[in-house]
C-alpha cells in the first residue's frame, strides 16, 4: 500500500489574457500549494479500479478525476488496476483544485505502484489531458502558471505566513465563471510579475497589495458572500485578501497566528462559512 497526500492550492494571482478556439482560456496565474491536503490510499489490483471514500456525495466512478487518472495509466501503460480509498478534507468545486490535485496524487501512485519510472514532466504531460490544473498540482510548490495552466516555471517559495481559507455554503462553477468573463470587459489586470518580484524578495506585505484574481469580479456579481468574507477578513487584521480560482473559497494572509484564529471565529460566528482554516504555505517540491 501506498499512502500519500494531495495538497490543494490558492491563486496568488490570476489574469485572463486570451481564448483559443476550443473554448480554453490563456492565463498567467501565480500558485501557491498550501497545508490543506487530502489523503489518499493505494493498493495493486488485478486490473478493476475501486474507490471508496469518507464523503458519501463524492462520484466515485467516472466522473471522479482519480477513477480517470487511474484508468488513464491502466490503459496506456497496460498495467493492474488500483484500489483507492480517499479521505476528503478540501472543500469540494471551492477553486483550491480538490478534484485535480487528487487525480496528480493518483497518477504519482500509479507510476510507483507499477514501477513505471515516468519523470515529473512526463507525469505533467499526461496530467493536461484530465484538467488545466493537474500538472500544477504534480509539481506544487510556488509557480508561475501559463499557457492554459501547463506551462509551469517553479520560482521562490512564498514566505512563511498563516493563511486564512474560508469556504462558504455554496458550490461555484468554474464553466460558468468563465463563460460570463467572456461577457466582460476586464478593467484591471493583476500585476503578476509584480507578484512574482514580491515572493522573490521576501516582501509579504507587498505580495498582499498586490493580490489580484479576474474571476473575482465574476463571482462576486452572482455571490456577493465573496466580498463579505473578504471584507471580515480585513476587518479582523489580514494583509490582504483575494477569491482563489473561481471561488467561492476566499483566503487572508495574516502575519500573526492568533489574528488569523480570531477571523476564522468571526466568520464561524457570523454564519458566513463552515468550512473554516487557518494553514500556511507548504513547498512539497
Amino acid at each position: 500500500m501506498i499512502t500519500l497526500q494531495a495538497y490543494a492550492k490558492i491563486n496568488l494571482s490570476l489574469d485572463v489574457v486570451g481564448r483559443l478556439e476550443n473554448g480554453y482560456h490563456l492565463v498567467r496565474m501565480i500558485m501557491q500549494t498550501i497545508g490543506i491536503c487530502d489523503e489518499l490510499s493505494f493498493e495493486r489490483t488485478d486490473g478493476e479500479i475501486r474507490i471508496t471514500a469518507n464523503d458519501g456525495d463524492l462520484p466515485l466512478g467516472e466522473d471522479n478525476l482519480i477513477y480517470r487518472a487511474a484508468v488513464m495509466i491502466r490503459d496506456r501503460f497496460h498495467t493492474g488496476g488500483v484500489s483507492v480509498h480517499l479521505e476528503k478534507r478540501i472543500p469540494v468545486a471551492a477553486g483550491m483544485a480538490g478534484g485535480s490535485t487528487d487525480a496528480a496524487c493518483t497518477l504519482k501512485a500509479m507510476n510507483q505502484l507499477y514501477d513505471l519510472r515516468l519523470s515529473e514532466e512526463e507525469l505533467r504531460e499526461l496530467g493536461v489531458k484530465l484538467g488545466a490544473d493537474v500538472p500544477y498540482c504534480i509539481m506544487g510548490g510556488t509557480a508561475l502558471s501559463e499557457g492554459i495552466g501547463e506551462v509551469l516555471t517553479p520560482i521562490a517559495p512564498m514566505p512563511d505566513c498563516f493563511l486564512l481559507v474560508a469556504k462558504p455554503e455554496i458550490n461555484v462553477s468554474t464553466k460558468y465563471v468563465y463563460e460570463q468573463l467572456d461577457s466582460h470587459e476586464i478593467p484591471l489586470h493583476p500585476d503578476v510579475d509584480g507578484m512574482r518580484r514580491a515572493i522573490e524578495e521576501k516582501d509579504i506585505r507587498g505580495m498582499a497589495r498586490l493580490l489580484g484574481n479576474v474571476l473575482q469580479m465574476v463571482t462576486v456579481e452572482r455571490y456577493p458572500i465573496v466580498e463579505e468574507l473578504k471584507q471580515v477578513m480585513l476587518e479582523q487584521g489580514a494583509l490582504g485578501s483575494l477569491m482563489s480560482g473561481s471561488g467561492p473559497s476566499t483566503f487572508g494572509i495574516f502575519d500573526d497566528e492568533e489574528k488569523a484564529k480570531a477571523a476564522a471565529e468571526r466568520i464561524k460566528a457570523l454564519g458566513l462559512a463552515k468550512q473554516v482554516f487557518v494553514t500556511r504555505p507548504v513547498d512539497i517540491r
